[in-house]
């Protein structure tokens, strides 16, 4: 997707910083790992088993963090210290499929680039492979250039990943705008009564991206379907009555994702609607968490808490917020993690980096799908997504602990049929306060 001229021109000389910044680093990692050479494939088609179809093709993020091509599959970056990289760009002689443009761009200034035809030409142009550092999946050998991945290499630019340039948020920014044009078409279209399916049609129009664009699998429950944290089966009939919407859908530009959730009660009256109007504002309170030097896991920590004291408030759980977090009954409404890195993949790289140089920050005992560990540092970007949603099977393992004392049923059985809520915004973490990436966008988008 083409950016709009005014992004495109400020873009122009933050790819150049971005550009030197990267070229440092590989520097560095090659450095650690005794290589003399970079070489990245872009990745290549895989093909349905016992068929003629390939399943949508998806680049190397190595090789996208490098340049802005997410479609270009048997093509590799070249990188060696002191010299000006190198793109081998396939363009196939081909009538069946389109083929790719000829490289134009704010990027293509900076390197030399070698146009063949054949996949396997690239060999006579990549350098020695025992001298290579070479990143990939298996699927992209060629010849002797086998991906050897090694350790020292993918540790150091995975943690930098965590960095983000001002070339990586301008375009993150831009991936929230579009997002939030789908987030406003889903729920104009809910209130129209739109089944999950047409939901879906209507967000990815408004966004101009389909399940092939897409950074991942649009998430949208109607009613108890918003208790399905990862709901997506999209239903061709709409539920009736209409109560609630669970949405969880992103975007993606030139290669950086954005990751956004919202929730909504068809009767904005109804209590459910206030229950998400608390939940939204202990979310933006989290948001304002996000700092410099704060520990990622205390976030995580103290949003069950928070959540917790919302469920008392309205009469679900009848024992304190610290009672319930320490007896396990808060992971039953809060069992996923309070979010993740973003960036280059929608779960980014390094959220549980003890260093540069490897090692693992393991995640608090009783939580075992968060995310991110690490302590906030200036430049990551991460999510905010707390959430409270009524889960059957959770809610069944409550009572079988012995704690069912701790819930009242009769307030479950009337929040049960609206599923769950979800907010979830991206964050800059700053030298001072926290950078909200999502909400600017809503706001531009009234």
């Amino acid at each position: 997707m083409n950016a709009p001229a005014d992004l495109a021109a400020r873009l122009v000389p933050l790819y150049a910083d971005h550009l030197a910044l990267m070229k440092q680093r590989a520097d560095e990692a090659l450095s650690r790992g005794g290589f003399d050479h970079l070489v990245v494939p872009s990745g290549t088609q895989h093909w349905q088993v016992f068929d003629d179809r390939d399943y949508p093709y998806a680049v190397n993020p190595q090789f996208k963090a490098w340049l802005p091509m997410t479609r270009l599959p048997y093509s590799w970056l070249v990188y060696t210290p002191g010299e000006r990289p190198k793109v081998i760009f396939y363009q196939p002689f081909d009538y069946w499929h389109v083929v790719p443009d000829a490289p134009s761009g704010w990027w293509v200034d900076h390197f030399d680039i070698h146009i063949i035809r054949k996949p396997d030409e690239a060999i006579a142009l990549l350098p020695p492979a025992a001298r290579s550092a070479i990143l990939g999946e298996p699927q992209s050998a060629l010849g002797g250039y086998a991906p050897n991945n090694p350790e020292p290499v993918i540790h150091y630019l995975e943690y930098q990943r965590s960095y983000k340039t001002p070339y990586e948020i301008a375009l993150m920014r831009q991936a929230q705008r579009l997002a939030v044009r789908g987030h406003r078409a889903a729920e104009a279209a809910f209130r129209a009564g739109e089944s999950e399916f047409g939901i879906h049609m209507a967000y990815c129009t408004a966004v101009g991206q389909d399940a092939n664009d897409l950074p991942y699998g649009n998430i949208i429950g109607l009613n108890e379907h918003a208790a399905v944290l990862h709901y997506t089966e999209l239903q061709r009939v709409a539920p009736s009555p209409l109560r609630s919407l669970l949405i969880d859908a992103g975007a993606s530009f030139h290669g950086y994702a954005s990751d956004i959730t919202r929730t909504y009660a068809y009767d904005t009256g109804a209590e459910f609607q206030a229950m998400i109007d608390a939940v939204d504002t202990a979310q933006q309170a989290m948001c304002a968490g996000v700092r410099a030097g704060v520990d990622y896991k205390q976030l995580h920590v103290d949003a069950h808490l928070t959540l917790m004291g919302i469920l008392k408030d309205f009469g679900v759980i009848t024992v304190s917020p610290e009672a319930a977090l320490a007896t396990g009954v808060s992971a039953a409404f809060f069992p996923h993690g309070l979010g993740h890195p973003i960036g280059l993949q929608v779960h980014d790289v390094a959220g549980f980096a003890a260093t540069d140089r490897g090692g693992r920050i393991e995640r608090p005992a009783g939580h075992p799908y968060l995310r991110m560990t690490r302590v906030l540092e200036p430049g990551m970007v991460v999510t905010i997504e707390p959430g409270l949603y009524f889960i059957d099977l959770l809610l069944e393992e409550v009572k079988k602990n012995g704690h069912a004392a701790s819930v009242d049923w009769s307030r479950v059985d009337a929040l049960r049929p609206y599923g769950g809520i979800r907010i979830e915004d991206e964050v800059l973490c700053t030298e001072s306060d926290a950078d909200n990436l999502t909400r600017p966008a809503f706001a531009e988008a009234r």
